[in-house]
């Protein structure tokens, strides 16, 4: 999720969704670790391994990225174009859709991305856990606007062209470890990484105070030296975004909200992502288009 989604894809993946507190020892910290990686530690994609999960894949209770379907995550905060400060509001939702990629059973996200209260992008994003509590980010198909007109597409899946899935949270991650790929897909410039940066921070939101905080710094081939830092909070997720180096989009978001939608709420959620999914297989013909249709968990028919 960058900016839980691809930061505005580069600018801004999301769930499944960091500027105030610990930045002065963030710079010694990250930086350092990311600058001193040897190349023979640093993977452009991560081997992946479909039979490595089950049919619990769905049950995502990672307990530092839990999506649970129906929940849903709302921030508030900024980012910086032609030198202004933007009002920056992203939604991200866990649906209750399932969507079968490469013979696994991932869980389908809806996310909303908006600037200045203009919707810039929405997305669907696919995410299953492993057998070892891993959470894998499969691909995602977002869709890009400039003043309301629909512009671009960058889709990608995993198995389908170039597209590799990567990892969005280990389920034991340490700081010292190499980065990993969050996904490879360079044709639509998805280069995006992570590592872990530092465990054990504080942080205060808007949605409540959270301790033993750990935060993930992100990076991608195309910028190497702009960082997007993400806290996670034990079973709730990523809490705060921000930034450091030469990020020029400056991304700040704090989480204002966090709940479980009712059923009306649900079944909207639902709808919105089947359309988007729909727009998917007419506007990625050569992506999207070779994966199998979401379907509605089990159990919450309506």
């Amino acid at each position: 999720m960058k900016s839980v989604n691809s930061s505005l894809r580069q600018e801004a993946m999301a769930p499944f969704l960091a500027i105030i507190v610990g930045f002065a020892c963030l710079g010694l910290a990250g930086g350092v670790v990311m600058a001193q990686e040897s190349e023979t530690s640093q993977k452009d994609w991560e081997d992946f391994d479909n039979t490595n999960f089950d049919e619990g894949s769905t049950n995502i209770d990672n307990q530092w990225l839990p999506l649970k379907p129906g929940m849903r995550w709302v921030y508030e905060g900024t980012t910086v174009e032609d030198e202004e400060s933007i009002a920056h509001r992203v939604i991200f939702t866990v649906t209750d859709l399932t969507k079968v990629i490469d013979s696994v059973r991932t869980v389908v996200c809806w996310d909303r991305d908006f600037s200045d209260g203009e919707l810039v992008e929405t997305e669907i994003v696919f995410f299953a856990q492993d057998k070892d509590g891993t959470v894998w980010h499969l691909g995602q198909y977002p869709e890009e606007y400039e003043e309301g007109e629909f512009v671009d597409a960058p889709t990608w899946i995993h198995g389908i062209g170039d597209g590799k899935a990567g990892i969005m949270m280990k389920a034991n991650p340490k700081t010292g470890t190499p980065s990993y790929s969050q996904g490879w897909a360079p044709s639509v410039d998805w280069t995006d990484r992570g590592l872990v940066d530092q465990i054990g921070q504080e942080t205060t939101v808007p949605a409540g105070s959270y301790e033993d905080v750990l935060v993930i710094a992100e990076t991608s081939r195309g910028e190497p030296n702009a960082y997007q830092l993400k806290y996670y909070a034990r079973g709730v997720g990523n809490v705060r975004v921000g930034w450091r180096g030469e990020d020029t989009s400056q991304e700040t978001l704090e989480l204002v909200r966090f709940r479980k939608l009712n059923a009306e709420e649900m079944g909207k959620a639902r709808r919105a992502a089947l359309r988007l999914e729909k727009r998917a297989y007419h506007n990625s013909d050569d992506v999207y288009a070779n994966t199998q249709p979401a379907e509605q968990i089990v159990g919450t028919k309506e």
